[in-house]
């Protein structure tokens, strides 16, 4: 009797044992940064610095007129590194200050999104009811207007501002937000700790604050890092509509929609600031990926 159950004994760990080491090394590859991230991520934190420290770098101010310098191409000139535009500014010089503006659409219209959304999507999943009813109605009526003409109406009411392109920008995020918002929020209105805190009387206010919110905040997360990269875009291309931060504010798109009249004279004006962009979108979506499959991964493992 021994002999069998040592023996079943023995049959069953090294099966039990394979299937937990191959679990940790699951969970070891999935916990473990690709290495093709390192450069994203070092290249927006480069930016991001160059951004941030413009004022103390000791360049060229942006919009400042070398007459003697007019379309220098890049290397030409040890003053101009990387060329001037068609007005003797340097483009070094223009693009650094431009990342300033470029960035702070991208990051300040899609958190302007998320927090309006937040408070639609947790009111109508908590609350339902003719709260729910109401919201839906209301962000299936701003979906049926085209983005472009709340664009289009904010830039000739209030200006082209960098507040105001934050913000009219940020209003086309709030439905999506308020629906993701909504679902998350339902999936944990019922949770066992809501009905715990419910019923040790915890007011709606704190409920929602205390309990939902921590884990609603972490889709919500993953939609601004979604959205960054668009909202970087979308400036870009308002830019060339006349929509976006007026001269001699300098943006990414401001600079290449300058340039698209000297491509065949001059092209490093439009090209040089489309490369800078490209390359900072693309990183955005490729940390934005990993950040989104990696928190994935934490859910599935709380499940």
């Amino acid at each position: 009797m021994a002999d069998l159950t040592s023996q079943g004994t023995a049959g069953k760990t090294p099966d039990t044992t394979d299937a937990h080491e191959a679990a940790l090394l699951a969970y070891a590859r999935k916990k473990k940064l690709s290495p093709f991230l390192y450069l994203p991520v070092a290249w927006l934190v480069f930016v991001i610095l160059l951004a941030v420290f413009a004022p103390w770098l000791g360049l060229w101010p942006a919009d400042e007129i070398d007459w003697v310098a007019l379309r220098v191409p890049p290397g030409a000139n040890e003053a101009h590194p990387l060329g001037t535009d068609h007005l003797g500014r340097d483009m070094l010089s223009r693009l650094i200050y431009g990342a300033r503006v470029s960035l702070t659409v991208g990051f300040a219209a899609p958190a302007i999104g998320v927090g309006f959304g937040m408070v639609l999507g947790m009111a109508a999943g908590y609350w339902r009811g003719w709260i729910d009813e109401v919201v839906g109605i209301a962000i299936d009526s701003w979906l049926a207007i085209p983005g472009l003409v709340i664009l289009l109406l904010f830039a000739l009411v209030f200006g082209g501002s960098l507040f105001m392109v934050c913000f009219s920008l940020g209003l086309l995020f709030i439905p999506t937000a308020a629906r993701i918002t909504r679902a998350a929020t339902m999936k944990f209105a019922n949770r066992e700790f809501v009905l715990a805190a419910r019923a040790l009387g915890a007011s709606d206010l704190r409920i929602l604050v205390r309990e939902i919110l921590p884990n609603v905040i972490w889709p919500l997360i993953a939609f601004i890092l979604i959205d960054i990269p668009i909202a970087i875009v979308i400036e870009g291309a308002l830019s060339f509509l006349g929509l976006s931060v007026k001269a001699p504010t300098p943006s990414w798109g401001g600079i290449i929609a300058e340039g698209r009249e000297y491509l065949e004279t001059a092209p490093w004006i439009s090209l040089i600031p489309t490369a800078v962009m490209f390359t900072t979108v693309l990183s955005f979506n490729l940390v934005g990926d990993a950040i989104r499959r990696r928190m994935a991964d934490v859910r599935e493992s709380q499940v």
